[in-house]
């Protein structure tokens, strides 16, 4: 005699609700992988902000400066072969016969004197910027009236140098604080990054006071022998 089976539902049939012990498990598995995806996320945000990652950031910054400088450097160059000297006052009016240009090229920043390399040609705004506190944007290319604009040149510029300087002088440097002859220790990590003459480009330890010491005196010191007793123009950057 055959067991007797109990009725099988038809297969179209919907499935039952599950039962109290199965709805407990869920919650349970719920509970571990939304505790363990909040761990990995806390996980990650410390790894990101760890010393070692913040470093890390800032070293690639610093690098970036120094690779933007050097490219400002061959634009430098150029510009005093077709013109006598780096960009001052005294270029304005020839650049402005040259090339027509409807850019502002003004006296008061080194956004307003370096916008002469792009008004001779340089197509790329780019190179000027660093990642400092007074820099917030990046420079984006747009070379119309709006090239070179406040926020978008990281560098302060030594006006009134040529390649004709003596190779050891400074001409490009940052991060200055604005108004100041002293170096903002933090975008760099401690360091200030130094275009030189002779196209050198490297880091400089910035002291406990903001300057960066050369032969025992500030960078800026009209005593150094580059300056030969005169005090250094000083362009800072928008």
């Amino acid at each position: 005699m055959e067991p007797h089976l109990p009725p099988q539902p038809p297969p179209d049939a919907p499935a039952p609700p599950p039962g109290p012990e199965a709805l407990e498990s869920r919650r349970k598995m719920g509970c571990i992988l939304w505790g363990g995806g909040g761990c990995a996320a806390l996980l990650l945000l410390g790894f990101l902000s760890s010393p070692v990652i913040l470093r890390s950031r800032k070293a690639s910054d610093r690098t970036e400066a120094i690779n933007n400088v050097k490219q400002v450097n061959l634009a430098l160059i150029e510009f005093d072969h077709d013109y006598g000297s780096f960009p001052n006052a005294s270029t304005i009016p020839a650049v402005k016969a040259a090339t027509s240009t409807a850019l502002s090229l003004g006296t008061s920043s080194s956004n307003d004197l370096l916008r002469q390399l792009i008004a001779t040609g340089n197509k790329s705004e780019k190179i000027f910027w660093a990642k400092t506190a007074g820099t917030p944007r990046k420079g984006n290319d747009i070379l119309g009236a709006d090239a070179l604009k406040k926020g978008e040149c990281g560098f302060t510029y030594i006006a009134g140098l040529s390649t004709s300087s003596d190779t050891d002088t400074p001409v490009l440097m940052a991060p200055v604080i604005p108004g100041t002859q002293k170096f903002d220790p933090k975008p760099f990590k401690g360091v200030a990054v130094v275009l030189r003459i002779d196209g050198s480009a490297k880091p400089e330890y910035i002291d406990k006071n903001g300057d960066v010491m050369i032969h025992g005196m500030n960078i800026f010191d009209p005593r150094q022998p580059y300056w030969h007793g005169k005090p250094p123009d000083i362009k800072w950057p928008e």
